[in-house]
């Protein structure tokens, strides 16, 4: 199923709508659907290098739009969904989520943009534990605009050999940002006054 939809994401990137398929992939993929943005947007950057930014904003924009959406689910209809997430392959990442919220907070989010564990995990998660709005929306702007910008950049640098570098080792390099922003977060708790 999951490779159906990844197929069918690739042929969205040539279609002359390619830009609205895009944000409505970042849009769902923050709350509900399974294939990540980053399927379309790379080989869109690649056909399109002139328009990495403005394909990286709309990815972000559509994405944080989308979290916003899966923090409602969360916030308001946790109940109904929990037994449909506890029997499925989600449940483990999402009690991951939950506790990643209890011991960074904020920071969550923000590393929830660049971790290979699915977004959307991360946004139920933040409207089920009720953190704070605004600051889940500034977190999920600026850990996926990084993330998303990012991968723009550097395909409209690299181009096809970057790309496919980037393809087999994007989860090494997701695990590589958040080890690195837990690491940067431990070290402010330990150094910062009581």
């Amino acid at each position: 199923m999951f490779q159906k939809l990844y197929d069918q994401a690739i042929l969205w990137s040539k279609h002359r709508h390619a830009t609205k398929y895009l944000a409505a992939l970042s849009f769902a993929e923050s709350s509900f659907f399974p294939v990540p943005p980053d399927v379309m947007l790379a080989p869109m950057v690649l056909a399109q290098r002139d328009k990495a930014l403005r394909l990286a904003l709309i990815t972000t924009i559509a994405s944080v739009i989308g979290g916003m959406l899966g923090y409602s689910i969360g916030f308001f209809a946790f109940d109904l969904i929990q037994p449909w997430l506890e029997g499925s392959h989600y449940w483990t990442k999402y009690q991951l989520a939950e506790q990643w919220f209890k011991d960074w907070g904020f920071w969550a989010v923000f590393v929830a943009g660049f971790s290979p564990i699915p977004y959307k995990v991360f946004t139920i998660a933040a409207g089920a534990l009720s953190m704070m709005f605004l600051p889940f929306v500034l977190a999920s702007f600026i850990g996926r605009g990084g993330r998303f910008f990012l991968i723009a950049l550097l395909l409209a640098w690299g181009g096809e050999r970057f790309a496919n570098k980037l393809r087999q080792y994007i989860n090494i390099i997701g695990w590589g940002v958040v080890v690195l922003v837990v690491v940067g977060v431990g070290v402010y708790k330990f150094l910062a006054p009581a």
